[in-house]
């Protein structure tokens, strides 16, 4: 059963100042069964504008969802420089066809510079300095304008997300974070494509059910953890993201 909707309770009512990890955690638990409808529709009447989206468009279920309630809602796309072509692809299509501005968030070096830097293929020698140098700090740059942000993360995505809550205090950014399609399993994400005839990543019908940078994804055989594509043979599971 749906969580009852939390309306313009005193939570929604909120100074940004206000939030802080016991807030969302009362908000967590009142959402926590609600369908990501609701928790959207709660999102963009608490935060309006001065709420943002990341997507990795692997799919392109959140641009969708809040592009039908924030019009021409900033979407966040962490352009490392190493992306698949039909990843790109599937951000020029979601821009041209959905409601949002989707806004390309690019680390300071580009990968020559990095490559100057640090030495080629920094991924493939210390692949944690690589997410942070080209996702990590870029996106805590672009949050600072926010006071919250929307993630795609699911927790059947990894064990690491097996407690994902739909609401929690971003203590590393200084802001609400927001998972909507926590709870959500493949077959919600399948339905919810189809329904809306969004527009998808050729990859995942590829054999990529977890899609990253190019040089550090891998098809997946089926059946496996989806995230065994990602940093495959390295004592690696996250960028980091999603961690702390």
């Amino acid at each position: 059963m749906n969580a009852p909707p939390l309306g313009a309770s005193s939570l929604t009512l909120l100074n940004p100042s206000e939030w802080n990890a016991e807030t969302c955690a009362q908000v967590n638990a009142r959402l926590l069964s609600a369908s990501a409808a609701h928790i959207a529709d709660w999102a963009a009447a608490t935060f309006g504008r001065r709420l943002a989206v990341a997507a990795s468009m692997q799919d392109t279920i959140l641009p969708h969802l809040f592009g039908t309630r924030i019009p021409g809602v900033d979407v966040l796309f962490l352009e490392t420089g190493y992306h698949f072509p039909e990843t790109l692809a599937t951000r020029d299509a979601a821009a041209a066809v959905l409601d949002i501005t989707v806004v390309d968030v690019t680390p300071m070096q580009t990968v020559a510079e990095q490559d100057a830097a640090y030495g080629k293929d920094l991924f493939a020698r210390d692949p944690g300095l690589c997410c942070q140098l080209r996702k990590m700090d870029p996106l805590r740059d672009a949050l600072a304008g926010y006071d919250a942000w929307v993630t795609g993360a699911r927790r059947v995505d990894a064990v690491t997300r097996s407690e994902l809550p739909v609401v929690s205090w971003d203590a590393k950014h200084g802001l609400v974070k927001i998972n909507p399609l926590a709870l959500w399993d493949d077959a919600a994400v399948e339905s919810y494509q189809d329904a809306h005839g969004l527009p998808r990543n050729p990859l995942v019908a590829q054999g990529y059910p977890s899609i990253g940078c190019l040089p550090c994804t891998q098809r997946v055989a089926p059946g496996a953890d989806p995230r065994s594509g990602r940093w495959a043979g390295l004592d690696k599971t996250e960028c980091g993201i999603h961690v702390g």
